[in-house]
């Protein structure tokens, strides 16, 4: 039996010019009630490296701090799906949240970086691009650890145009 997983509440304020949209927590990072909170996962530090002189600070509100300082805003693409382990591959009956909603809200988002395959093709089936306007949408390697083909090197070497351009 799969559980009913939920993803937490946008990290965003009205400075966000850029907007990293992940599928749906995995099961660490709901247990920590945090955004990629597994400790293989590559988000934090690339992140960490790219704004903070590659201190990775300890505390969790201290790393959403981090991304707000430079204007970046962090969600889901899935409100809640039914799902057994992490794997984007086992998510089921998924619901989207209010991303229209989202961004008629933060306009001053002009960039959308879906971490991983899942959340772009979860943005595609449930957002039609056209409705976005001029909102431009990048398909980026995901952080996860199951994405081992990409180490933190190259996964820097790509994000780094899409975050700091």
């Amino acid at each position: 039996m799969s559980d009913i997983c939920r993803c937490f509440a946008p990290v965003a304020d009205d400075k966000s010019r850029i907007l990293i949209l992940g599928s749906m927590p995995g099961e660490r990072s709901l247990e920590l009630q945090q955004y990629y909170g597994h400790k293989n996962n590559r988000f934090w530090r690339m992140m960490a490296e790219l704004f903070n002189s590659g201190i990775l600070p300890d505390d969790y509100e201290e790393r959403k701090k981090m991304l707000l300082r430079h204007d970046i805003a962090l969600w889901d693409v899935i409100a809640y799906c039914r799902r057994e382990g992490s794997l984007d591959s086992a998510i089921r009956e998924e619901e989207y949240n209010d991303l229209t909603g989202f961004l008629s809200a933060h306009k001053q988002i002009k960039r959308i970086c879906c971490n991983g395959g899942k959340a772009y093709s979860a943005l595609q089936k449930y957002c039609h691009f056209h409705l976005l306007g001029t909102i431009e949408i990048l398909a980026m390697p995901s952080t996860s650890p199951a994405n081992a083909r990409w180490n933190l090197e190259k996964l820097k070497e790509k994000w780094t145009p899409a975050l700091l351009n």
